[in-house]
């Protein structure tokens, strides 16, 4: 496999960092993914250049909190002080998700630094949309760090968002697997919904549109508790929309999204079935697994491990689709969809959150 050295601007802070905004108040949202290639932390950039490049003024963190400790949705995290810097940390996965202009009101900046992984569903890109809204509102700029899209840019799938089924898994029209990098996704915003909003992006080197993570040569860290590799990133297009259903997506196992099941399944019959199917670059193993939280914890499961074969062949939305069309007709008496509330949304199902709109299920999935 063919593998290059991709550059963050990080790498190189004070080259890139607009000129008109040096010396100015700074705030940053963060997570445990932001990080330089020789694993620092992004903090750990932004305090070498405190007081020179700039004034460290705030910190952010979006879903799963600032040091990535919560671990599922609509677990809320509270902001703190940082011991060391003496600065607010302000949680935007709790009370706010949108900054407040009381947050905002010392800053100069805003500076965004989070690693998307290429689905509609994560939320990361939608706490990205809400700071530049924010800022819009209050004048003030947003630099974005530029990060890897890791499942490539060069491949789309899935229906777009209607804007009807707008919820924190999806707040403007984008498909599923949108083909765009943070950054990419930062300048479509403005375009399409904050014209007046400045927007810095910071551009990587050395980044081209079809590379997969593991050709860039940086180092994969968890964005996200339940996204331990790149693997579960490639199938998670698809598999993110089990979290509607009843069937466990291996939450409490070393191998979430990958792994899937449920105990009244039937594995090695539905494993037939899918691989009769004979769908692009993969392969569905039997397997069983016991998770230890979440969904059927405690409990055996019944189902497959999916095996990326030819990952520029795989279509992780189209697969799961399929996946839940056999459940949801073979198994009728036990598969069942996730009923509300999911990702602050309290009355339109969950599974239609995720579709992006209220017509999708019953035609690809609940019609024969």
């Amino acid at each position: 496999m063919e593998r290059f050295m991709v550059k963050l601007a990080l790498e190189n802070l004070e080259k890139h960092f607009p000129e008109k905004l040096k010396g100015k108040r700074l705030g940053a949202v963060l997570h445990p993914a932001s990080i330089t290639a020789n694993l620092h932390h992004t903090l750990a950039t932004l305090e070498k250049h405190n007081g020179s490049l700039f004034k460290l003024a705030a910190l952010f963190g979006p879903q799963h909190g600032i040091l990535g400790h919560t671990q599922d949705n609509m677990i809320e995290w509270e902001g703190s002080t940082d011991p060391r810097l003496n600065i607010p940390i302000y949680s935007l996965y709790g009370e706010h998700r949108e900054p407040t202009p009381e947050m905002l009101k010392n800053l100069d900046m805003l500076l965004v630094d989070l690693q998307d992984v290429g689905a509609r569903y994560y939320t990361f890109i939608w706490t990205l949309y809400l700071c530049i809204k924010a800022a819009e509102k209050c004048g003030i700029p947003v630099i974005v760090i530029d990060r890897p899209n890791p499942i490539g840019c060069h491949i789309t799938e899935g229906p777009v968002l209607d804007l009807e089924y707008k919820s924190f898994v999806g707040l403007h029209s984008i498909q599923v697997r949108h083909g765009k990098t943070i950054g990419e996704l930062a300048l479509q915003f403005k375009e399409e919904c904050f014209p007046s909003a400045e927007i810095h992006v910071l551009e990587m080197q050395g980044y081209k549109k079809n590379m997969w993570f593991d050709q860039t040569g940086l180092p994969w860290i968890m964005p996200s508790p339940n996204m331990p590799t790149l693997d579960t990133a490639i199938v998670y297009p698809g598999q993110c929309l089990l979290e509607a259903t009843n069937i466990s997506e291996a939450r409490g196992t070393t191998k979430p999204f990958e792994l899937f099941g449920a105990p009244w399944i039937e594995a090695q019959e539905m494993c037939d079935y899918l691989n009769n199917l004979k769908l692009p670059g993969v392969y569905f193993r039997e397997s069983h697994f016991q998770p230890t939280f979440h969904k059927y914890s405690g409990q055996i499961c019944h189902g497959a491990q999916i095996h990326v074969l030819e990952r520029e062949e795989f279509l992780p939305f189209e697969t799961t689709i399929q996946i839940l069309k056999y459940l949801f007709h073979r198994h009728k008496n036990d598969f069942a969809w996730k009923a509300p509330p999911y990702e602050y949304e309290f009355k339109k199902l969950p599974i239609d959150i995720l579709l992006g709109n209220g017509s999708y299920r019953d035609f690809y999935i609940s019609r024969k």
